[in-house]
């Protein structure tokens, strides 16, 4: 496996639509702002948060529970800023649409301005011929409230290459998250 390279993100960006939308250099600044950046890195590429979040709640006393998870534990939010409570998390998703070549699989790491922060993001790998909006997960590890920004960089994707490609890909057994847009929720 080898890890891939800014050039060659870039070409299967635009050549293949790998990544949409996509930005070819790292953005720091916005409309003047400094921002968490997004876009190519050296061997990687900064993904951006939209603003769309759902934020973990114990309102109804729910048990989390992957086979049979309700809803009812998240309060949606619309904003271009997210509060996630002292010790608990939010789902998001990336603005970007991805669409993994069968020889390669990504690997999501979180970005060192919010893991100083006490933010952790996790993310299962992009497997090869996955597509989809990527689901984000931010654990708020701190006893204070945490903020997450929308339209700014979260997370960096690498990028690694198989020696030769795989013999059953995402696509090839209809994996369950296959295409999704949006927040998606756990799905048995």
């Amino acid at each position: 496996m080898a890890i891939l390279s800014d050039k060659w993100i870039t070409k299967m960006a635009q050549g293949h639509r790998m990544i949409e939308p996509f930005e070819a250099k790292q953005v720091r600044e916005s409309n003047g702002n400094k921002i968490v950046s997004y876009g190519v890195s050296s061997y990687g590429y900064d993904v951006r948060c939209a603003p769309e979040f759902k934020v973990f709640t114990n309102i109804n006393s729910a048990i989390v529970d992957p086979k049979n998870f309700t809803p009812e534990s998240f309060v949606d939010v619309r904003s271009d800023v997210c509060i996630i409570p002292p010790n608990s998390f939010a789902l998001a998703r990336t603005i970007e649409y991805f669409r993994i070549p069968r020889n390669v699989l990504v690997v999501c790491l979180g970005k060192s301005t919010y893991a100083r922060c006490g933010i952790i993001v996790n993310v299962t790998p992009l497997e090869p011929e996955w597509e989809g909006q990527v689901t984000l997960e931010f654990s708020n590890t701190t006893p204070l409230p945490a903020r997450i920004y929308a339209n700014e960089g979260v997370a960096q994707m690498l990028f690694l290459q198989g020696d030769e490609p795989c013999t059953v890909s995402y696509q090839d057994r209809r994996g369950k998250y296959q295409g999704q847009v949006g927040v998606t929720l756990p799905e048995t």
